[in-house]
């Protein structure tokens, strides 16, 4: 019996990625002079007023109002028009003193990675699967990909009288065997100026945006339902018709709510919190398991408890499409990767500016980030793999 799938993105300019572009851009330009910084800011956008919020602990002075306008700018606002409001203060020193010493490393260990803990208790998921190239839900591969459009469309003048708020949301069918047959809806609703014809609007949107996003993957047909502003004028938008806040688009940040999430956001955060650094890191292991051939979709959990190094558990499951037993692959991936905070910061080069960039579209699925490169592991992981596989055999 075949089944639908969705998800949805938004576009740049929505008042909660807006909000998460402001934290990412502070935690950058913060990065940037200071790689050890502890970063973990919240911002709120409601009406023409920002506020930032949070702890950050830095030997230099953070320039926040002006990574505010920077970003308010880059998300297609006009920065005068907004008071931005700052309400921030160190980190906990009992927090710091966790991160900083670890668990184990008060007990003597001192080994690779052992001084730093977690940040923060919690579990973490990283997911793939092979039914797109960017081994992501097609859906929220679909709806991201209309969402840049979009906005490349409005900057470049392709649509004109359009503005930064939006969203997009992909229905797809899948057939018995679980692969991808048909695009069934595909929803749209962009801010537009007074003037601006809504027939037009929607001719529009469908021809150069929604039907070319498609067609690498999926084209639609004429049986696709294509809804365009579905509630009809939408010309007030961002901050001014709705509240913006950090974190508050975790699954379209994630995996579109097709595999489980463990409820920490990522955006203002840095590498410290084990909710951010340890998801890239469980994608990283979900992915090459997938682009090693060894499953077709793989899901992967991280416990971690806050002050510790070693996480508290950890587990490969492959959903049923594993050419080994779970137990064999988990065994495999922590020998091959780093679980530690320390090592997955150092592994994946997580003290760098590199998170504004991830603010839109999407943490995962994107070229150039390092916990996208599983070509690095492939053959590293098989070749665990098969050690453990044979172990396993020899001790039947």
């Amino acid at each position: 019996m075949s089944i639908t799938k969705s998800a949805e993105a938004v576009c740049i300019g929505h008042p909660d990625k807006l909000c998460d572009r402001i934290a990412d851009t502070i935690l950058d330009d913060i990065l940037y002079e200071d790689p050890a910084a502890r970063v973990a800011v919240e911002v709120m956008a409601s009406g023409h007023k920002i506020i930032v919020t949070g702890e950050i602990t830095t030997k230099v002075r953070p320039r926040i109002r002006e990574s505010v306008r920077y970003a308010l700018v880059e998300a297609g606002y006009v920065p005068w028009k907004f008071l931005v409001f700052v309400f921030t203060r160190r980190q906990s020193p009992d927090i710091n003193a966790g991160v900083t010493r670890s668990l184990e490393a008060r007990f003597g260990d001192d080994t690779e990675f052992a001084l730093q803990g977690a940040g923060d208790q919690g579990t973490v998921y990283g997911y793939a699967t092979a039914e797109t190239p960017e081994r992501l839900p097609l859906p929220l591969v679909l709806s991201h990909e209309i969402c840049r459009r979009l906005d490349n469309a409005r900057k470049d003048g392709t649509i004109t009288g359009i503005k930064s708020d939006g969203k997009a949301q992909v229905t797809v069918r899948y057939d018995d065997a679980g692969r991808p047959v048909a695009i069934e809806t595909v929803v749209v609703s962009i801010q537009h100026d007074k003037t601006k014809d809504l027939d037009e609007l929607a001719a529009e949107v469908k021809t150069l945006i929604v039907a070319p996003a498609c067609k690498p993957y999926l084209p639609v047909s004429a049986d696709t339902e294509i809804l365009v502003n579905p509630s009809g004028v939408f010309t007030v938008g961002g901050p001014k018709a709705d509240t913006g806040l950090t974190g508050r688009k975790l699954m379209v940040d994630t995996y579109g709510g097709l595999a489980p999430h463990g409820g920490g956001a990522f955006s203002g955060k840095d590498a410290s919190k084990v909710d951010r650094s340890a998801a890239y890191m469980a994608r990283l292991i979900a992915k090459t398991i997938v682009d090693a051939g060894l499953a077709r979709e793989c899901q992967v959990s991280i416990s971690f408890a806050i002050g510790k190094a070693d996480p508290v558990a950890f587990s490969v499951d492959t959903l049923g499409t594993g050419e080994y037993s779970d137990e064999i692959l988990t065994a495999a991936a922590s020998e091959v990767f780093s679980l530690r905070p320390g090592g997955i910061i150092d592994v994946l080069n997580l003290r760098r500016p590199c998170y504004v960039r991830c603010s839109s579209y999407g943490h995962f699925g994107r070229v150039g980030l390092p916990w996208e490169n599983s070509f690095v592991y492939v053959d590293v992981l098989v070749k665990a793999v098969k050690k453990h596989a044979h172990e396993n055999d020899a001790n039947r």
